[in-house]
């Protein structure tokens, strides 16, 4: 019987926002993700995280307690947790961009536009990011 993998996303705030952080929180996520079996993307910039999970629910539940756990995110919302047939992410342990110029701008950010966005809103941020090329790739 075929594993059955979920998608998760969710957002944040970031806490202490630098590059060291970001990459520190990078190199962690995809060692882990490695040994996990987890895929996914983290959107990020100084005022926001944007983050889908994608694998086996066990290992992706685990995955968002370390998450809620981790000081460096405040303010965590969870957007949505469901099964998939199929990964958008397949090739990318976490793959990570700045938000687009199609996506919520600082001022939307700071009224509420992460809080109050739905599951499909984020998930099609996702679905469209899948789409671009990324400038550098993450393995």
């Amino acid at each position: 019987m075929p594993m059955r993998l979920c998608q998760l996303i969710y957002t944040s705030r970031p806490f202490g926002f630098n590059a060291p952080m970001l990459d520190d929180i990078l190199t962690t996520a995809r060692a882990l993700n490695a040994q996990h079996d987890v895929t996914g993307a983290l959107i990020c910039r100084a005022d926001m995280f944007l983050q889908m999970l994608e694998g086996p629910r066990a290992k992706v539940t685990e995955t968002f307690g370390r998450i809620l756990a981790d000081d460096r995110h405040v303010d965590v919302a969870l957007l949505y947790l469901g099964d998939t047939p199929e990964r958008i992410f397949p090739d990318w342990t976490m793959r990570d961009d700045p938000p687009q110029s199609w996506m919520w701008n600082q001022a939307e950010v700071r009224e509420g536009a992460m809080q109050e966005a739905s599951a499909a809103a984020a998930y099609s941020v996702f679905r469209r990011l899948s789409r671009i090329p990324p400038e550098r790739r993450a393995v």
